[in-house]
């Protein structure tokens, strides 16, 4: 088992000086253009792939680390050049480990190469489980999957929101009701392959801020996948529905669900993506009250500045060794006794907002310009706190994994 470091390795700065350096010459640049075009940076995506950044090796790689700490230092990086290209980049990713959390190694080999394709032909997946009145509240969820046996097929009713790559996505992953008594226990996630009839992209939302990433609804309607496509298989399925019927007529113990399952696999990964965003506005606004000077000194010898960039910088580090020590738990097999993973999604987070809104005080009225990056980068923090479980459902988690009631 490795032990936890503050320290990565001699690999893992190659990776990260080269994620950097990707970020700084192919995303940043572009940055600005996607963010005002609102469209899917294909370009970027296709040069991340010719490099081996957008792969099923690369994320493969990062994901199996020993130290954990692969895949939260490669999201730092990439969402320091930009959020909305970097969530383009990385949002196939969600659906893949929604697969790796509930899938068999034979759906696991099968699916995932699909979700990215290669250089020459590039795919997107899309993870579907927010539903317009089924967000946070996961047991409000409406989408049915219906088993008909007589073809061995699920038949698949619902509307799904918030998808990541919705509608564009060559695999979809959908998470769906398949025993309405048993709540959020009675869901379980499903393989749709591409051009399944049936599924459609519906509306598209132009959003506050991580305009380059597609954000829409996915409508189903009498969508039929064949038996194989369903998640771990019908019999793993049956045994743990009727575990929950079980503990649930006892009052007993409650088990994860599928969403669930792949929402604490990933929360980590998005407290690392923000402390990119909230490390790239501090970066800027540091440079900037070093340059710009004021009543004849720079704005830095202000104490006022001085200790707002300190605290920023304190936020940043302590944001990073929350989301590193989830991740180094995660890997190794700690288990979350005081929900560690849903610690760091709400501290980094929380600190994307507070640094990024900072940044654009110290540069003034430039801050409030496009003309300057922070103004884009408080707009994109905005995110953190509310996609894949906002900051008040992680401190339900906290609260609920601390007083030992359970967690629905």
């Amino acid at each position: 088992m490795a032990e936890f470091t503050l320290e990565l390795n001699d690999d893992q700065k190659q990776v990260r000086d080269w994620l950097h350096g990707f970020a700084a010459d192919v995303i940043r640049p572009a940055a600005s253009e996607w963010d005002e075009r609102e469209e899917t940076p294909w370009p970027v995506i296709q040069e991340a792939a010719k490099v081996g950044i957008y792969s099923l090796d690369f994320y493969a790689q990062q994901f199996f680390d020993p130290t954990g700490l692969g895949v939260p230092m490669a999201m730092e990086e990439l969402f320091w050049g930009d959020a909305g290209i970097a969530l383009s980049i990385v949002g196939t990713g969600l659906a893949a480990v929604g697969v790796l959390a509930n899938g068999t190694e034979e759906q696991i080999g099968t699916w995932i190469p699909q979700m990215y394709g290669d250089a020459d032909d590039v795919k997107v997946a899309a993870f579907c489980s927010s539903e317009p009145d089924a967000g946070s509240d996961v047991a409000s969820m409406r989408t049915r999957a219906v088993y008909d046996q007589a073809k061995d097929e699920w038949v698949l009713n619902g509307t799904k929101t918030w998808a990541t790559n919705g509608g564009i996505a060559n695999v979809h992953v959908v998470v769906a009701v398949v025993d309405a008594e048993l709540g959020s226990k009675g869901h379980a996630s499903f393989i749709v392959p591409p051009n399944t009839p049936g599924l459609s992209q519906g509306q598209k939302f132009k959003k506050h801020g991580i305009r380059a990433s597609h954000t829409a609804e996915v409508v189903l309607a009498d969508v039929r996948v064949p038996g194989h496509c369903l998640l771990g298989g019908k019999e793993k399925l049956d045994q743990r529905l009727a575990r929950a019927r079980e503990r649930a007529a006892s009052g007993g113990e409650r088990v994860k669900n599928a969403a669930m399952a792949t929402f604490e696999a990933s929360r980590p990964a998005v407290g690392a993506m923000a402390v990119g965003t909230a490390r790239a506005a501090y970066e800027v606004a540091l440079d900037y009250a070093k340059t710009r000077t004021q009543f004849g000194r720079p704005v830095i010898d202000n104490q006022g500045i001085a200790f707002q960039l300190a605290d920023m910088r304190t936020q940043i580090d302590a944001a990073r060794l929350l989301v590193w020590r989830a991740s180094w738990m995660a890997t190794t097999g700690k288990p979350f006794t005081s929900a560690e993973g849903s610690m760091s999604k709400l501290y980094a987070s929380e600190t994307a907002k507070k640094v990024t809104a900072q940044a654009v005080q110290i540069l003034g009225g430039n801050g409030f310009t496009r003309e300057y990056p922070v103004e884009r980068m408080h707009r994109d923090a905005a995110i953190y706190t509310i996609f894949e479980g906002t900051s008040e459902i992680q401190r339900l988690v906290i609260a609920r994994t601390l007083s030992g009631m359970p967690i629905r």
